[in-house]
């Protein structure tokens, strides 16, 4: 299937598809608030296949790269919900190297989040993309099936799963230490929170348009930030908290840049969807990168 922008797309139908995508309304109610888009011959069905992910989109690095070396570990999670499995990328030539956690969307993790994983390996970092979803059998190989399991999920426990997955992989015998964390929309919200909870053994957070921490919260962090947001125009409920969370950050002389990309969807980073900005997406990798080479190096 060809992939189309989001640009083709009314921004209220991009809005409810995300409303779907969080869990905030249910398939029947999607479907059925899309059907006044289905014009001109297309379904609300059609849309839909439109909107969804398609993985092979995200295959930036194959799973077969000879750069690179892949497994799937599990990590115990004594305060979280006893263990937690994971996709773990590292440079096939070895080595002492960095570590990066990469926490998916609320969807599990999916082949989307352990292909940045692989990109994290290629750049010479040992990555480690723990799944969410372990305690309810793990990400079930959909993102709408995902988003249902992930509500099934304790969320404190949970967090705790990210907590001992970051002391795991900093812990290692390839790593050297120093570690940094990348997530994505739910995962961004994580990266925030592991910034308190982590102190100073956070080296490095990159949240991609993640949940805002409250200014309480943000007094706290330790960790150098660098925080990507979609255009608060597209991206209202997010948007709406983020001149706060900068406040609270600038306040507290915290060390963080703040990166909007006017025009960007909410989940631009993502290349499996419509709202993928390719533009946007290479900038804030790039970028990313520069600040995990200077902070964890």
């Amino acid at each position: 299937m060809e992939r189309k922008q989001a640009s083709e797309f009314p921004q209220e139908l991009l809005d409810i598809f995300h409303e779907y995508q969080h869990g905030e309304i249910n398939r029947r109610d999607f479907m059925d608030r899309i059907q006044k888009f289905a014009v001109g011959g297309v379904t609300a069905a059609a849309l839909y296949e439109s909107l969804k992910p398609n993985y092979a989109w995200a295959q930036q690095v194959p799973k077969e790269d000879a750069r690179i070396k892949a497994s799937y570990e599990t990590v115990a999670s004594p305060q979280g919900n006893g263990s937690v499995r994971g996709y773990f990328a590292r440079p096939a030539a070895g080595g002492k190297q960095p570590g990066v956690l990469v926490i998916h969307e609320n969807r599990g993790l999916n082949p989307y989040v352990e292909d940045v994983a692989r990109r994290f390996a290629v750049a010479n970092y040992i990555a480690f993309a723990p799944d969410g979803l372990t305690s309810v059998g793990g990400f079930p190989g959909n993102d709408e099936q995902g988003a249902v399991k992930f509500r099934e999920v304790n969320g404190d426990k949970m967090f705790e799963d990210f907590v001992a997955a970051a002391q795991w992989l900093k812990a290692r015998p390839d790593c050297t230490g120093k570690i940094g964390a990348i997530g994505f929309c739910f995962g961004g919200g994580v990266v925030n929170r592991l910034a308190v909870r982590l102190g100073a053994d956070l080296s490095a957070g990159a949240p991609f348009y993640g949940q805002p921490l409250s200014a309480e919260d943000a007094a706290k962090i330790k960790t150098p930030m660098m925080l990507h947001y979609a255009d608060p125009t597209k991206d209202t409920g997010i948007g709406q908290r983020i001149p706060a969370y900068e406040a609270a950050l600038k306040e507290n002389h915290k060390n963080y840049q703040l990166f909007i990309y006017e025009g960007a969807q909410h989940g631009f980073h993502n290349d499996t969807t419509p709202r993928y900005d390719e533009k946007a997406a290479k900038l804030a990798w790039q970028r990313t990168l520069e600040f995990f080479n200077k902070n964890l190096r």
